[in-house]
């Protein structure tokens, strides 16, 4: 892509100075400015298509503009919460730090009922990340309905990219097909762990005898995990890693060091101890994605919850 011009926000519509704009033969300036938003914006050809037909695409002298904020409804509903930890915002993207034992997502259970006067019943939003954000717009009484890029387990804390627009979910979302967005964690891990281990390249695939469970399956899908060693606590038998992933399979940091003889801390679903910590010891620190409209590095750091700080303390 392209370096991106000057553009600025007005209402819904986002401005772009892309300077003059040449049609080819037999071409109008519309024809060129689609051109133009091909190869220098790398925009996505199906949402330009759509604005096209509905009239969101405006030539006014030197300024392309397109509509690209129009209001949307969430299909999360929104759950007022003081706890919401902003890591990063703008426009476009929305990072936001999840705590453990936090559901990214609704999955169909946990949600309650509150009774009313009269025997109706109001269902009360489930707590979720997904539904937290969707409260943050409500609370701004913004029509933003935010979608998140990627997820993490519910025992897992770090951060979570959410797309704030069509415009922003399709850039990310195919960055993230193309494994464009990086993700680091740090674990606890049982175990000292050798330096040799630099790389688990193992795939996954579905425990046949646990719905809940992953395993190293020679018939799974590919996945690759990158591990660096930080340091070994040889009197309590515990290392710290960093990790970096090539692939993003359900469970994968846990797979892969449960099957190297190393179970995160915690991690009893995988053959971790509770010694230490109730519950996995695994946290996203962090993030780093390409910005969906200017192309530029977008780096997010998410520091260690208080759990693994005193983890960490208690071991040393």
């Amino acid at each position: 892509m392209s370096r991106i011009p000057a553009w600025s926000r007005r209402g819904e519509w986002l401005e772009l100075m892309p300077g003059k704009l040449s049609p080819a033969e037999g071409q109008d300036r519309v024809d060129a400015a689609l051109v133009w938003l091909s190869d220098h914006l790398n925009a996505p050809p199906k949402l330009i298509r759509r604005l096209l037909a509905e009239g969101g695409v405006k030539l006014a002298g030197d300024r392309l503009r397109l509509h690209l904020f129009s209001p949307r409804t969430s299909s999360y509903a929104p759950l007022l919460t003081a706890e919401l930890n902003l890591l990063f915002e703008d426009d476009w993207c929305l990072v936001v730090h999840k705590p453990v034992g936090l559901k990214v997502h609704p999955d169909g259970t946990g949600i309650a009922a509150s009774h009313l006067q009269g025997g109706l019943t109001a269902m009360t939003p489930p707590n979720t990340l997904a539904n937290q954000v969707s409260g943050l717009f409500a609370s701004r009484k913004e029509a933003v309905a935010a979608a998140h890029i990627h997820r993490l387990d519910e025992c897992t804390s770090g951060p979570v990219l959410f797309a704030k627009n069509e415009y922003a979910q399709l850039k990310l979302d195919e960055a993230m097909s193309r494994k464009a967005i990086h993700r680091t964690y740090i674990a606890f891990v049982q175990g000292q762990v050798s330096p040799e281990l630099k790389i688990i390249d193992l795939p996954i695939g579905r425990d046949r005898h646990h719905n809940q469970r992953r395993r190293v399956s020679l018939g799974g899908k590919s996945a690759i995990t990158h591990v660096e060693l930080l340091e070994v606590f040889p009197q309590h038998d515990l290392s710290l890693v960093r990790l970096t992933l090539e692939t993003g399979r359900t469970h994968q940091i846990r797979v892969h060091l449960s099957h190297a003889g190393h179970p995160l801390v915690g991690d009893t679903l995988y053959g971790g101890g509770t010694k230490w910590l109730s519950h996995q010891a695994l946290h996203g620190e962090r993030l780093a994605f390409l910005h969906p409209l200017t192309g530029e590095r977008v780096e997010v750091a998410d520091p260690w919850p208080v759990e693994l700080t005193q983890l960490y303390e208690r071991i040393r």
